[in-house]
């Protein structure tokens, strides 16, 4: 069956010479055309997302075609605008593959708002909303490596499609012919007839009206001297976030060079993720030459932010994404208390693998933190409960422990642009009372215990990964562990049982230690990766370190 899809392809008029070239120089092995064609990618709610090239199980323009005849035809029962907004980021084919997904959208009568230049995730979520739109598409793998891109599908609210919406999409592609199954015009009859047209700049103005409308304390930065080095790690934050910090008074901010403009091939850090200190090294050296009080990156499709903080030696310290959504749920609150802006019953969100030490930030200032499953769309679907009560002004803070941040419900994915709004308007203004983030750091861990949340992270390459972990979370399941190491396991709350949890059903394992502790148990739905997610809490910080070791050792075979 692969063999006769790849001759098709073989045979057909590709019209991207990268594609056919590729499938000729792969002509007779057997195993390159395999994996190639064996299987499609799944189109799953986080949409599609894989590596470059030729064949149903990569991305290309004519997996985008397909997908986007699928999300064509689910809109087309949708009633309303008949509209789908459309945004790119700097990944290699971005533009070609936004330019093919609005060809299809136009060819089947449906309006399209594309952005005339790069633009980041929130942008897209907010365009989505502003004009009322049916759904909205991204191009982007997030913070993968340059060799794979990716498509991902919003609902009307600006938040990545249901599960419900997603299922019908994924039948509507499986239906359609990848080669010959998709309506298609090109880009410039779709402008000629009038479905497809750029954003406005209005829609561009209120998306930064509304961001910055969300300063905890206006005016702040203007007079606080924040020294700033910033890198967009050459994706899509140059603009908005350059934009937002100078509106708000942030004029002394130093780009990394290397880094400043869109580069697909993301040539100085190979994993664009501000996760990890390979993607922030560069900024660092830059940070220590110039003596900022901050190093700030956004990954390419600027949705999550990292950071480095000064301490008083004069190092740079990186902050975790748990200890960034507590830094920033702990400014937030105290700041719209001491300016009276804090709502009535306040709401923050967070995701289940991020850190309990967020729960006790909450309850120092009476919050009702609200926990979801993994996946930025379960805390926009939170914040879209609240706006269906009428109360969508209570909400005031969302993160995961992945770097992703929200405060306000502008739009329903998370937000790199206030992400670095914020966390640079609350670094100025320690600054301006004496203090620094690392500061009110140590203060927060003193007040409430040394906190540990490290993750762990196994891949499991090839076509045989997915069922690799598959069979891990089955064991798990089958066989439960009685203990980590020395600590005995004191209870487990298995995900894939709603009546328990009452939570939407994910293949998810919480286990809770004797001592407190805690190990979560996560297989990515996009990757073939497992997380394992460790909650420690000691006397200091090598004690938490201590025990986090021990129970990754514990781990580690499970996993082999």
């Amino acid at each position: 069956m692969y063999l006769d899809d790849y001759k098709r392809w073989l045979e057909a008029d590709l019209i991207d010479c990268d594609l056919g070239a590729e499938l000729r120089a792969i002509e007779g092995d057997d195993e390159a055309i395999k994996e190639r064609f064996a299987v499609a990618l799944e189109f799953g709610t986080a949409g599609l997302r894989g590596t470059l090239g030729a064949g149903t199980n990569r991305m290309n323009i004519w997996v985008v075609r397909q997908a986007t005849q699928g999300v064509a035809n689910w809109v087309l029962t949708q009633g309303g605008t008949q509209t789908v907004a459309i945004s790119y980021d700097s990944r290699l084919k971005g533009w070609n593959f936004a330019r093919d997904a609005a060809g299809v959208l136009a060819a089947n009568g449906i309006n399209v708002r594309i952005y005339d230049e790069l633009m980041p995730v929130p942008a897209l979520s907010f365009a989505t909303r502003y004009y009322n739109c049916n759904a909205g598409i991204m191009i982007t793998a997030s913070h993968n490596p340059a060799k794979y891109n990716g498509f991902k599908a919003y609902g009307p609210d600006g938040c990545q499609m249901t599960d419900d919406a997603a299922a019908v999409v994924y039948d509507a592609i499986q239906k359609t012919d990848i080669l010959t199954g998709a309506k298609y015009i090109s880009f410039a009859e779709g402008v000629e007839r009038g479905l497809i047209k750029f954003v406005g700049d209005d829609c561009k103005e209120a998306l930064y009206e509304a961001i910055e409308a969300r300063q905890v304390r206006p005016g702040l930065c203007k007079t606080a001297g924040l020294k700033l080095v910033y890198s967009p790690l050459n994706g899509t934050g140059l603009v908005p976030v350059t934009r937002v910090l100078k509106d708000m008074g942030i004029t002394d901010i130093t780009i990394v060079k290397d880094q400043e403009y869109p580069n697909g091939y993301f040539t100085t850090c190979p994993y664009p993720n501000p996760e990890i200190f390979e993607a922030l090294r560069k900024g660092l050296e830059l940070a220590k030459e110039v003596g900022a009080d901050l190093m700030l990156a956004t990954d390419p499709d600027a949705d999550r932010v990292g950071i480095a903080m000064k301490c008083p030696d004069g190092s740079y310290e990186l902050v975790s994404g748990n200890e960034m959504g507590v830094l920033l749920l702990d400014y937030i609150c105290a700041g719209r208390i001491e300016k009276g802006t804090m709502p009535k019953n306040p709401v923050a969100v967070m995701s289940i693998v991020s850190t309990p030490l967020a729960v006790k930030v909450a309850e120092h200032y009476g919050v009702e933190l609200r926990q979801t499953l993994t996946g930025f769309k379960w805390i926009g679907d939170q914040i879209a409960q609240l706006e269906a009560a009428g109360e969508v002004d209570r909400f005031i803070f969302g993160f995961e422990e992945s770097y992703g941040y929200l405060a306000g419900p502008y739009v329903r994915d998370k937000d790199a642009i206030i992400g670095s709004m914020l966390i640079c308007e609350m670094a100025a203004y320690y600054r301006s009372i004496g203090s620094s983030i690392k500061q009110r750091l140590e203060e927060i861990y003193a007040t409430y215990g040394r906190y540990l949340n490290k993750i762990d992270t196994v891949e499991f390459p090839g076509l045989s990964g997915m069922d690799k972990m598959a069979n891990i979370m089955k064991g798990l399941r089958e066989n439960p562990p009685k203990a980590f190491g020395s600590k005995a396991v004191a209870g487990v709350i298995d995900y894939t049982k709603p009546e328990e949890t009452g939570l939407p059903k994910a293949n998810v394992l919480s286990y809770t230690l004797e001592d407190g502790a805690k190990v979560m148990v996560r297989p990515s739905g996009t990757e073939p990766k497992i997380k394992a997610y460790y909650t420690t809490l000691g006397k200091d910080l090598d004690a938490a370190q201590a025990e986090k070791d021990e129970l990754s050792a514990a781990i580690k075979p499970i996993f082999s």
